[in-house]
């Protein structure tokens, strides 16, 4: 009786230790899997905050170059506006002078064909001097128009170009 059980306890000594060994094997295993994973989140998570860095700082880039077009379309308008301003006054003149060039116009006599001819010219003058002012106006407007449309067509190319490059 006692060989059967002295192999017995040896059978069970060898399960034992492989048992143990199966899960020392596996307790290795696990922590290889564990530390693996570990590796890979922290390398996630830093390149979740590269990533992050990168995208933060593109759009802070992205907005200064918005904010320096919008600042240079403020100041070309300001130009432009003032150059509307002092065309104006210069405009104002040139048609004033139109008006009193018209209003001379006369051919002062007795005969009255010539009489009626200084006052066909004095009317034709007057037409001619409102159709100038009209238009003088116009083209301002116009000009005034173009400015603005130009200036915001190179703000909007401006803010374009910042957003791709």
């Amino acid at each position: 009786m006692k060989s059967w059980a002295i192999r017995s306890l040896i059978l069970l000594v060898l399960l034992a230790s492989y048992w143990g060994v199966y899960q020392h094997g596996r307790a290795v295993e696990r922590a290889e899997a564990a530390q693996a994973s570990a590796e890979r989140d922290s390398g996630d998570r830093l390149a979740e905050v590269i990533g992050e860095r990168g995208a933060r700082q593109e759009e802070q880039r992205r907005a200064q170059a918005q904010e320096e077009a919008r600042t240079r379309a403020h100041e070309e308008r300001t130009i432009a506006d003032a150059g509307v301003a002092g065309a104006d006054p210069a405009g104002q003149r040139v048609r004033g002078e139109a008006a009193n060039f018209a209003a001379a116009v006369s051919c002062p006599g007795t005969d009255t064909a010539a009489v009626a001819r200084g006052q066909a010219a004095t009317r034709a003058a007057m037409v001619l001097s409102d159709l100038f002012a009209r238009a003088d106006a116009r083209a301002g407007e116009l000009a005034k128009a173009y400015d603005r449309a130009r200036i915001a067509g190179q703000l909007c190319e401006r803010s374009y170009n910042a957003l791709i490059n």
